[in-house]
């Protein structure tokens, strides 16, 4: 058994993967073998994510505020507090907070065999996110 008991500090979501001031805190990244990562992601009102993949899927777990979430080809679905979502394998999506209001969740990936955990695509646009 191993106890963290300080953290890395708190890292700004790069503009390349991230629309607005987006906040991320390492909760964990236990040593080989395992491969699980978990995040703590902040999002300002209207903030989000660039669409992207996650080679074994993604867990959000959404412990503040509401947000939206959509997959490729699917409806913008609104996430509140209490929820969770699955993300497929492969599953091209994005997710953020709702246009007036901060968001946090919990978002846990499984890495690759080669430590990847996320393939980055594409800012979705401003024309593209409801409310804005």
């Amino acid at each position: 058994m191993h106890i963290t008991r300080e953290r890395p500090a708190s890292q700004a979501g790069p503009a390349a993967h991230f629309t607005g001031t987006v906040w991320l805190d390492e909760i964990a990244a236990p040593p080989s073998p395992s491969r699980l990562r978990m995040f703590s992601v902040h999002f300002a009102p209207g903030a989000h994510t660039a669409r992207h993949t996650h080679p074994h899927g993604q867990i959000l777990h959404v412990t503040e505020g509401a947000g939206l979430v959509q997959r490729a080809g699917g409806a913008v679905e609104p996430i509140h507090a209490g929820d969770t979502v699955w993300i497929a394998p492969g599953e091209r999506h994005w997710h953020g907070a709702a246009p007036d209001t901060f968001m946090t969740h919990l978002a846990t990936v499984e890495a690759a065999a080669d430590g990847t955990t996320t393939e980055w695509e594409e800012l979705v646009g401003a024309e593209e996110y409801p409310g804005t």
